[in-house]
């Protein structure tokens, strides 16, 4: 009975949304409650960003470093899906 109430309060998940908080994509109020991703079937933990519409994800390419010192992202495609845990 709890899940309806903390989901029923959450706000509505986006088409996309960034983790990032430099980037427009990224909505803050959506981060007070637990988000998950799921990718092609499976959850995946390490999402950088997400766009359901579009059908994409990026995602950390393993230890790589761009120039400023942030993860290098790759572009994922396949079927997105967001949720409230």
């Amino acid at each position: 009975m709890t899940d309806t109430t903390a989901a029923t309060q959450a706000p509505a998940l986006p088409d996309r949304l960034s983790i990032d908080p430099r980037s427009p994509h990224h909505i803050a109020a959506v981060f007070q409650h637990d988000i998950g991703i799921v990718f092609n079937g499976k959850e995946r933990f390490d999402v950088e960003e997400y766009c359901v519409s579009e059908g994409w994800v990026k995602v950390p390419a393993g230890k790589t470093l761009d120039r400023k010192g942030r993860p290098l992202l790759i572009t994922l495609k396949g079927q997105v899906e967001a949720f409230y845990k």
